[in-house]
């Protein structure tokens, strides 16, 4: 099976980007959005100078336990930069939103609180709420992580968004915010 194929049966259809978006980010951008695939797992990632944004990560069900996760980020941890990516917020009912977010705290992520995220989805045309999780081998701070989002946004997830998809995201402004005094919880916490 395709890689993309794959990817689109295991995300939710709102955190998709289409086949052609990625593949356009695969070519055009290749200086910095990259694919790690085996026949066990895909990772999409982006590299920067100062940081690394994990678009797309996954383990094959069968290869679960296995210690491929944790391989493929400690190949990204090596490179000393801070890794960021999105999460959903947990659903009860998915135990596998769960078992991402022990599987990230073991990792030694942390919830960036203070970074609120919401995109319409062109797909659904709902609002869709995700959480930022990152790692910070030098302890950067959620404002650096902040910033680091912006850019993904504007350089991968918006990439030509109005010929893929016959219309614009919403502008970053609208998406992401920071609040010096968050009101929600870490999601670590009751874990």
């Amino acid at each position: 099976m395709h890689w993309y194929e794959k990817l689109n049966q295991y995300f939710p259809i709102e955190e998709m980007k289409s086949r052609e978006h990625m593949e356009s980010l695969l070519e055009e951008r290749s200086d910095i959005y990259h694919k790690d695939e085996g026949p066990k797992h895909i990772l999409m990632y982006v590299e920067l100078d100062n940081f690394i944004f994990i678009d797309y990560l996954l383990v094959s069900k069968n290869a679960r336990g296995e210690g491929l996760g944790h391989k493929l980020l400690e190949k990204l941890k090596r490179k000393g930069k801070p890794i960021i990516l999105e999460v959903e917020p947990i659903n009860y009912e998915d135990s596998d939103s769960e078992k991402r977010l022990h599987f990230y705290k073991r990792e030694g992520f942390k919830h960036a609180n203070s970074i609120g995220y919401e995109r319409r989805s062109l797909a659904t045309k709902e609002l869709n709420e995700l959480e930022i999780l990152y790692w910070a081998p030098n302890n950067e701070s959620e404002e650096m992580i902040f910033e680091a989002m912006k850019k993904t946004y504007n350089l991968i997830h918006t990439y030509k968004d109005q010929h893929f998809y016959g219309e614009s995201y919403q502008p970053v402004e609208e998406v992401l915010t920071f609040s010096r005094d968050p009101k929600n919880e870490n999601l670590f916490e009751n874990l």
